[in-house]
């Protein structure tokens, strides 16, 4: 069906020549805003004669259960964790630095910037809060599976609590919990 401007309205499906299928999410009165995945929105022009209408908009429907809201929720939680909040390093430790020294005196030591060892630390924090949120959520593992998967990550956060010293403030720190 050619583009169809009844058929037309937020919500409505559209293939593309080349984007391929999208969803309408903006409209004005000379172009629409799709929605291709992969390639973001996009705007096209209403005289675009290469735009096929292959679902029309729906009335939206005021029946959103919970479960549903849940499940929407828990995988925009999980997609927008790795973006985290800034933590800070404790005041004594900025501009500081680590010394790696080798036992053999030959060979040279090596000195980290406390920033940049700090930058890692956060990220594996991070990292290990993502993981443990995707276990959380996954719908394929049983309960028995999350469990157990989730004893690794407490050992992880075990593992890493000489770090602690580091952290600025004590709720942001590893804890095995």
């Amino acid at each position: 069906m050619d583009l169809n401007e009844a058929q037309l309205g937020i919500g409505a499906r559209v293939k593309h020549p080349v984007f391929g299928v999208g969803i309408v999410v903006d409209m004005s009165p000379t172009s629409l805003e799709v929605f291709f995945k992969g390639e973001g929105d996009k705007p096209i022009s209403r005289s675009f004669t290469g735009l096929e209408v292959i679902a029309s908009a729906k009335e939206p429907s005021n029946t959103l259960d919970m479960p549903t809201v849940e499940k929407v929720l828990k995988r925009v939680l999980s997609e927008m964790s790795d973006i985290s909040r800034t933590v800070e390093m404790a005041q004594k430790w900025k501009g500081g630095s680590m010394v790696i020294k080798p036992k053999n005196e030959e060979l040279q030591a090596k000195e980290i910037p406390l920033d940049t060892f700090w930058h890692k630390i956060v990220m594996v924090r991070d990292r290990l809060r993502v993981l443990e949120q995707n276990i959380n959520s996954h719908d394929k593992l049983d309960d028995q599976d999350k469990v157990h998967m989730q004893q690794y990550i407490s050992r992880a956060y075990g593992s890493l609590t000489t770090f602690n010293v580091l952290f600025a403030d004590k709720e942001d720190q590893f804890s095995s919990k």
